[in-house]
């Protein structure tokens, strides 16, 4: 028998943007929405669960974390058991559940056997939505050798997901056909220079058209999408042209860079709280200097490119990046970006919008009838006060497809 239950006397937000709803229900059955509003009628045999005036809403979403990368450094996964490595990532992903997220896509570091074990029940934690291994080139953002190196480590299928080093259409081709083999739900490609990278600039590009085109072309025979790590507005220019919609990053978008996003229907999926934090914490984690300059440049650059791609209509949608012991801080993006886009423009970005990004629209980002009840209760209301939301504590109960995965509202 299918399970009712029923989120009752919330202050719903919908996730649609549509004003707040207070005194609501979201009546859910098995693992869907049957309906959410006022003066429902609540089926007698329903487990009724009465939130006391909290904030009902769509669980959050984050387009782009690195759920493998534990520590900061690119030797840290080798200077560690593979054993202990695996349960650092094991909670990660169980306090990114804890703090209100359901869906992640990972932007590279982990293979596909994560999700899988999430999916099986094996953690507690978020659907992940893998790209698998980074698709980068010789010297570029992902190639992790110092410069005197030649040999660094190598991807563990069904555990580890280290950068493919590709310089041709067809290498980028092979490498993208086996990420997808392996389970990836996007392609990642870098076509910029990185801050943590150990020998490229922000300002270079990086992958050809060609390479990045032949990634997209076999993205989309599966239909997938590809996500770019961008910086310049060329780096953008060459990932639109190669027929990507996912960018990432953008720091330095102009408005005719802007516009052409908005012609092809394309993302931008800024990600500010990685810049403030390593800005603020990465000396004492040991950040190298030339890096910390790079993370400072690129933080300037980020309220600007905001700025501009809201004004030309940019689909806006959210990702923290975040790295190592910065990880449990990714609710922290919405209050960065509610600083131009309003709290209720910051959670649409973390709800709505990544899940159209990520092709999950129909199921999942808002409350509405026939979507998985995916859905977070919140001590107070996020348009108020959109800090709440930075503080896992202040997130009562966690559902995903139905399942009640955290339940602290009685813990008052």
């Amino acid at each position: 028998m299918p399970q009712t239950i029923a989120l009752h006397n919330g202050l719903i937000i919908d996730g649609s943007g549509a004003d707040p709803l207070p005194g609501a229900t979201v009546l859910v059955e098995d693992t869907r929405i049957v309906r959410a509003g006022r003066r429902l009628r609540i089926p007698r045999d329903a487990r009724v669960l009465d939130v006391g005036g909290r904030t009902i809403m769509p669980s959050l979403t984050d387009a782009h974390v690195h759920l493998g990368i534990t520590d900061l450094g690119p030797e840290t996964l080798a200077a560690q058991p593979l054993a202990v490595w695996a349960m650092k990532v094991k909670q990660i992903i169980e306090d990114t559940l804890d703090s209100g997220f359901t869906t992640v896509r990972d932007a590279g570091g982990i293979d596909g056997g994560f999700a899988q074990a999430v999916a099986e029940g094996y953690i507690r934690g978020p659907r992940i939505l893998p790209s698998g291994a980074m698709i980068s080139q010789t010297g570029g953002h992902g190639d992790w050798r110092l410069r005197y190196q030649d040999y660094l480590h190598d991807s563990i299928p069904g555990l580890t997901a280290l950068p493919a080093i590709c310089d041709s259409p067809e290498q980028v081709r092979k490498a993208a056909r086996e990420q997808l083999r392996r389970g990836a739900t996007q392609i990642k490609v870098m076509a910029a220079g990185g801050a943590m990278s150990p020998t490229d600039a922000l300002a270079t590009t990086q992958l050809t058209v060609e390479e990045m085109a032949a990634a997209v072309y076999e993205a989309r025979a599966v239909g997938k999408i590809v996500m770019a790590h961008t910086y310049s507005p060329a780096s953008i220019a060459n990932a639109l042209a190669a027929g990507v919609l996912s960018i990432e990053h953008g720091n330095f978008l102009d408005e005719p860079t802007a516009a052409r996003m908005v012609i092809l229907g394309a993302y931008l999926v800024p990600t500010i709280t990685t810049y403030e934090l390593i800005d603020t914490f990465g000396e004492s984690y040991g950040v190298p200097a030339f890096n910390l300059e790079k993370i400072r440049l690129a933080k300037q650059g980020c309220f600007d490119s905001l700025r501009v791609a809201l004004e030309a209509g940019v689909k806006i949608g959210s990702g923290s990046d975040l790295l190592g012991p910065m990880q449990p801080f990714k609710t922290m993006e919405l209050s960065l970006k509610a600083r131009l886009m309003g709290p209720i423009g910051a959670i649409v970005s973390a709800t709505r919008t990544n899940a159209q990004l990520f092709g999950l629209a129909d199921c999942t980002g808002t409350l509405e009838a026939g979507k998985w009840a995916d859905a977070i209760v919140v001590e107070g209301s996020p348009l108020e006060n959109i800090d709440l939301l930075g503080d896992k504590d202040n997130v009562r109960l966690v559902m995903k497809e139905g399942a009640i995965l955290k339940d602290r509202l009685e813990a008052i």
